[in-house]
């Protein structure tokens, strides 16, 4: 019986494993978006006129990507605890000799639903990202045809 918990067992982990890589990424990207903060920081005080006003703005989307990114990670975090919390009630369970089955089936149901709220919050950090680093039309020289 306990060779079946462990097969039992082994999805939750692999999404805990997938979890972990999340994490991994986001842990990634948040340290390049602190450094990134940094530096406006200090321009902040360097500047005025419509550098300055360039730099606000751009503080401003660094500070909504930290704060998305800062959610993930909580929501990752307890979608981890809750796999946990799956994979003990498996095998406590099987050590009391009753099926756990609807606290089981609810820790791992909530695991994956805060998982996918986690990349919902990731795709909306990317896509800020993807808004703030357009490049200007006129640097792509569109009208040039040579090349």
């Amino acid at each position: 019986m306990i060779a079946q918990t462990i097969q039992l067992a082994l999805a939750p982990v692999f999404v805990l494993v997938a979890i972990g890589n999340i994490m991994n990424i986001l842990t990634t990207r948040l340290g390049r978006i602190v450094d990134r903060s940094r530096v406006l920081q200090k321009l902040h005080a360097e500047t005025n006129g419509a550098a300055h006003d360039a730099v606000v703005v751009e503080m401003r989307y660094v500070d909504r990507r930290i704060q998305l990114i800062g959610h993930a990670l909580f929501i990752l975090v307890c979608s981890g605890l809750l796999v946990g919390v799956t994979v003990g009630g498996l095998f406590l369970g099987e050590m009391v000799g009753r099926e756990l089955r609807i606290a089981t089936e609810v820790s791992f149901f909530l695991a994956i639903a805060l998982l996918m709220l986690a990349l919902v919050y990731l795709l909306l950090e990317t896509r800020i990202v993807a808004k703030t680093l357009r490049l200007p039309k006129e640097l792509l020289e569109l009208e040039r045809r040579d090349i």
